[in-house]
């Protein structure tokens, strides 16, 4: 079983130039997912795996107080599609 390390790193990943989302930096290695509007769809964090860096779509459930992982991602867009289409 492999080890997950955060990174520690405050570029945001580049999205396609289609995607009318934002990034903005929330913390080392974390970024919450902003529509056009402003509103605050979820984050987005990059792990460090064995295989290279993926990206983690997270989103705050109100209900439990938590975050809930939503799946792990080789790609930042796939991560903030999965945002897109899980509400």
């Amino acid at each position: 079983m492999s080890a997950v390390i955060e990174t520690r790193t405050s570029r945001a990943p580049l999205l396609a130039a289609e995607s009318p989302l934002r990034l903005v930096h929330a913390a080392p290695s974390l970024w919450r997912v902003l529509e056009p509007g402003g509103r605050v769809i979820g984050h987005l964090q990059e792990v460090a795996q064995a295989g290279g860096i993926r990206f983690r779509a997270r989103r705050y459930s109100a209900a439990s107080h938590a975050f809930r992982d939503l799946g792990d991602f080789w790609s930042a867009d796939d991560a903030v599609e999965c945002l897109t289409f899980a509400r």
